[in-house]
């Protein structure tokens, strides 16, 4: 991933020197696993244990031999003085190393995601309480449709985090795995004992059946899962992004004070994190064709998996990890406009309120359903064109035939913010316990 979206800290965990450390830790264990099994000696496990390599000598090696980890083990044997150097590698094939050293990065990795979201998660519970009363438009299809709390926009957002959460730890499990079971997965050459004791010291799981590699669906459930919560944080930019447009201007991203929104238009300020995580959340979804491509390989195994692998993993928890690092910062100093709210509500002069009059036409009035709701629509409608109050026609008794059926308490009643708000606890309980 580029650096513009990159933290230093995932930079590290899978830069070139993470990996071959993973390597040469994953070697260093297979040596302790067949020394407990009276195959090295004591004195040869402490040669391998103290083994080096140098990332510029495995560079030049791979020139000529083209196989990198041949020559990251060449590269360890020719640092090695000791005949200790004929058990690196033992038994193993490649892919037992190179499987295994990703379980051990990924497993770094997700701790570092899994700390994200729980941070991203508490910024949006605190702003579900902070905003819990404050009353605002409820749109549907882009249109206003009924009143609601801007505090049950974070609630739902955090309900449907809590979710990715649970995906999350779930897949990760099924990512922090390993395989030392040889060339085709049979443990010919290495007995199962190798595996499990290897991934027991690393904590990861052991494998129950493999072949020359992990099957891929381990990895295309995690990126998939990726491109999830990459895809909520995309769901929050766009209703911000809605709401910053100047025709709505509920909410603003925090401005700063030596910022600049366009180089032709001084007065502009644009949700641009907003929209740089929804390009973001495009990308991750990018990176699951590929992943879902490298389930079917050819037997018992191929190479076509590697070079996608070693794109799509490092740069899509990367780049997950960028944006909930990014846009938790948004949500937090967010400009949240109340009366802006409230003025957007008048908008339609009344007519939100269209669904409590009509109600109570039904309940108070005889009303049928029908004819309830034909009247309503037809004053919300005249309310809108003419741009007069819905309560000043409802008050006007040529509507009813001069019988005017809505008492005073009624239509305050059905106008009364408080009403839209009753349940709000009762969500918040379920979401937040």
């Amino acid at each position: 991933m580029i650096d513009r979206y990159s933290r230093k800290i995932m930079q590290e965990l899978w830069s070139e020197k993470a990996r071959f450390d993973a390597l040469l830790d994953v070697e260093k264990r297979a040596s302790e696993a067949w020394f407990k099994l009276g195959v090295i000696t004591d004195s040869e496990l402490k040669d391998i244990l103290s083994a080096t390599f140098d990332l510029d000598e495995i560079k030049d090696l791979e020139k000529d031999l083209r196989h990198d980890i041949i020559a990251f083990t060449r590269n360890l044997s020719n640092r090695m003085d000791s005949d200790a150097k004929k058990w690196i590698h033992y038994g193993l094939t490649s892919t037992d190393v190179v499987d295994t050293a990703n379980g051990v990065i990924l497993k770094k990795v997700n701790q570092i995601l899994l700390e994200d979201i729980k941070v991203f998660m508490a910024v949006l519970k605190d702003k579900a309480y902070q905003y819990q009363n404050t009353i605002c438009v409820g749109r549907t299809h882009g249109i206003h449709a009924d009143l609601t709390s801007f505090g049950l926009k974070y609630a739902l957002w955090y309900d449907e985090m809590n979710r990715n959460l649970k995906r999350f730890i779930e897949v990760s499990k099924e990512i922090e795995v390993g395989k030392i079971s040889g060339a085709v997965g049979n443990y010919a050459n290495v007995p199962p004992f190798i595996q499990d004791d290897v991934c027991a010291s690393l904590g990861l799981t052991s494998a129950n059946i493999s072949t020359q590699v992990l099957q891929r669906d381990r990895h295309a459930a995690y990126i998939t899962t990726l491109a999830l919560i990459g895809s909520t944080l995309e769901k929050i930019a766009v209703e911000i992004r809605h709401l910053s447009r100047t025709e709505v201007a509920e909410v603003r991203e925090a401005f700063g004070s030596k910022q600049k929104g366009s180089s032709a238009m001084p007065h502009k300020k644009n949700p641009i994190t907003s929209e740089n995580i929804t390009g973001c959340a495009r990308l991750l979804r990018g990176y699951i064709t590929p992943a879902f491509e490298n389930i079917a390989l050819w037997h018992e195994r191929d190479i076509s998996h590697s070079s996608v692998e070693r794109v799509i993993l490092s740069d899509s928890s990367t780049l997950l990890d960028y944006m909930l690092n990014r846009y938790k910062d948004v949500i937090a100093n967010l400009d949240v406009f109340e009366d802006k709210m409230l003025e957007n509500i008048n908008l339609t002069y009344g007519a939100l309120y269209a669904q409590r009059f009509m109600n109570a036409l039904i309940e108070h009035h005889s009303y049928t359903r029908e004819d309830a709701y034909d009247f309503i629509q037809k004053v919300s409608s005249e309310a809108i064109s003419k741009r007069i109050h819905i309560l000043t026609l409802l008050k006007d008794e040529k509507h009813f035939g001069g019988l005017h059926p809505l008492t005073d308490k009624e239509l305050e009643t059905a106008t009364s913010h408080d009403y839209y708000l009753k349940h709000v606890t009762d969500i918040y309980a379920k979401v937040f316990r």
